[in-house]
C-alpha cells in the first residue's frame, strides 16, 4: 500500500512527491525501494503490486522502471485501506479469477523502517504459512519498547505453535490508540503488541470474512471485478465511488472470526513524523542527523535536511530543533512539536498555497 501523502514530512513531502518516495531511512534509497527490496525474496518481483492513488500513479511508475505496468495500481477514490484493498483484490480477480482458490496476499506497507531483512524474512514466511494453513486472517505484531500513543494495540489470547522460530498467537481483541496511561497498562501488563497495519491471508479466506463482516464491501467487490473483466473501468469506478471510507481494522479485522498474529523478529518504525528520523537513520558526534549541504556548529540533537542544492543551511548553538529546507519553502520547529507539521500544511490549503 502506497498512496499516503506523509504530510507530517511537509515540505519535503508533497502531494506529488509522498513520504513513500523520500529517502528517510535510508540515505540512498526511498521507504518504497526498501521495501520492494525486502519482500521481493519471498514472493518475486512479478508478484508484487504496488496500490496508490490516481494523482500518484505516474510518479511511482516512473520511480520503478523495473516493474510492469500493470503491477502500479492506482485506486479511482480515497476510500481508506479496506476501499484499497477492495480494489487491488477486485483488480487481481479480474485478470484471473482462479486465483480466488489459488493465491495467497500479503498486504505491506510502503513507508516503515524494517531491520534486518532475514528477521523479517522469518516473520513473513511464518504469517503466510499460518494464514495458508489455519485459513485464517493473519497480522504483525511489534514488541512495545515504549508506552506509545500513536499507535493502534492488539490484546494477546493463547499462544500458537512457533512457526520459523516465530511466535504465533490468537488475537484477542485490536485496541485504538491509548491515551498515555493506558498504554503505559498496555506495556506493563506483556499482553499486547503494537498493530503493524500489515496482513496475510487466502483470497478465498479474505473473500469469504469479508463476506460477513462487511457485506457492502464485499458486494462492491465482486461487482468491481466482474466490471472490470467485462472492460468497463468506468462502470467499475462509479461502484467504487459508492463505498464507505473505512479502514481494514474497522471493516475486517476486528469482526472476523479467526484472527492470529505473528510477533515480529525485526526492529520497525512507521516513520510517521520528523523525530523519527533519530531513530532511522545515522548521527553525528553530537548527537545531529542530516542530509545536504549542513554546517552544524556547537548544535545538538537537531534534524536538518537540505534539498537546496545552491544553499548551504548553517545552525549555530541550536539544540533539539528540525530544519527542513526545499527550492521552495523552509520549516523550522522545535522536536517536541513534530506532530504538529500537519498544524502548517492545513494552514497552506485554507490559503490555497502552491506549496502542497
Amino acid at each position: 500500500m502506497a498512496g499516503g501523502s506523509g504530510e507530517r514530512f511537509w515540505p519535503l513531502s508533497r502531494q506529488n512527491h509522498p513520504k513513500q518516495l523520500l529517502k528517510l531511512a535510508h540515505p540512498d534509497k526511498s521507504l518504497l525501494a526498501q521495501s520492494i527490496e525486502r519482500v521481493e525474496p519471498i514472493v518475486g518481483r512479478e508478484n508484487i503490486i504496488i496500490a496508490t492513488a490516481s494523482h500518484l500513479l505516474t510518479p511511482i511508475a516512473e520511480a520503478l522502471p523495473f516493474l510492469d505496468a500493470t503491477q502500479v495500481q492506482a485506486e479511482p477514490h480515497k476510500r481508506n485501506t479496506a476501499g484499497c484493498l477492495v480494489w487491488t483484490v477486485a483488480s487481481i480477480l479480474a485478470r484471473d479469477p482462479s486465483l480466488r482458490e489459488s493465491a495467497s496476499m500479503a498486504v505491506l506497507t510502503a513507508d516503515h523502517r524494517i531491520e534486518p531483512s532475514d528477521g523479517f524474512h522469518r516473520t513473513i514466511s511464518a504469517a503466510l504459512d499460518l494464514a495458508e494453513e489455519s485459513g485464517g486472517l493473519v497480522t504483525i505484531g511489534i514488541h512495545p519498547d515504549r508506552p506509545e500513543t500513536g499507535f493502534g494495540y492488539i490484546e494477546l489470547a493463547g499462544d500458537l505453535p512457533s512457526r520459523h522460530h516465530v511466535s504465533c498467537h490468537g488475537v484477542r481483541a485490536f485496541k485504538e490508540k491509548p491515551d498515555a496511561a493506558t498504554a503505559a497498562q498496555f506495556l506493563a501488563s506483556g499482553r499486547f503488541l503494537w498493530n503493524s497495519g500489515t496482513f496475510f491471508w487466502r483470497l478465498d479466506s479474505f473473500l469469504n470474512e469479508l463476506a460477513a463482516a462487511a457485506p457492502e464491501l464485499y458486494e462492491g467487490l465482486e461487482k468491481i471485478a466482474f466490471q472490470l473483466r467485462e472492460g468497463d473501468e468506468q462502470a467499475a469506478q462509479d461502484t467504487f465511488a459508492n463505498l464507505p471510507s473505512i479502514s481494514i481494522d474497522y471493516a475486517l479485522m476486528e469482526r472476523a472470526k479467526d484472527v492470529f498474529v505473528v510477533k515480529a523478529d525485526f526492529k520497525w518504525d512507521d516513520v510517521g513524523s520528523w523525530d523519527a528520523l533519530d531513530r532511522s537513520l545515522p548521527h553525528d558526534e553530537n548527537g545531529n542527523v542530516s542530509q545536504g549541504s549542513v554546517l552544524l556548529v556547537d548544535s545538538k540533537n537537531s534534524i536538518v535536511m537540505n534539498e537546496h542544492e545552491g544553499l548551504t543551511a548553517c545552525l549555530l548553538g541550536i539544540t533539539d530543533v528540525i530544519v527542513a529546507i526545499t527550492e521552495d519553502a523552509v520549516l523550522v520547529l522545535p522536536k517536541s512539536r513534530s506532530q504538529e507539521v500537519k498544524t502548517i500544511v492545513d494552514e497552506l490549503k485554507k490559503s490555497g498555497s502552491h506549496l502542497l
